[in-house]
């Protein structure tokens, strides 16, 4: 299936996709997860999701408080909307989460 790129359809398609992604939250121009991990699994989803972010040309934060992992999104351009890129790195993080954890 072909998205068309643009437009309110592709505001749309974003919306919808990026609202699957349980955990996530939106403020203004970035999205954020907290994870409850341990310190070796933080450090696995570290390095992956670093490999990802660069790739996607993301800025991706993580840090370490309290035995959670909180995940922060930027968009490069700084814009409000969400981008393509900013859903896919969010969902890979999910698929990773998963891998690491073995959750289901």
């Amino acid at each position: 299936m072909r998205v068309r790129r643009g437009g309110k359809a592709h505001h749309d398609y974003l919306t919808d996709a990026f609202a699957l992604l349980q955990g996530w939250t939106r403020e203004g121009a970035e999205i954020r997860r907290t994870l409850r991990l341990d310190d070796s699994q933080h450090a696995t989803l570290t390095e992956s999701m670093k490999v990802v972010a660069d790739a996607l040309q993301l800025r991706a934060e993580v840090r370490r408080l309290d035995g959670h992992t909180q995940i922060r999104v930027c968009s490069p351009d700084d814009g409000d909307e969400l981008s393509a890129g900013e859903v896919a790195l969010a969902a890979r993080v999910e698929d990773l989460y998963r891998r690491i954890t073995g959750a289901a």
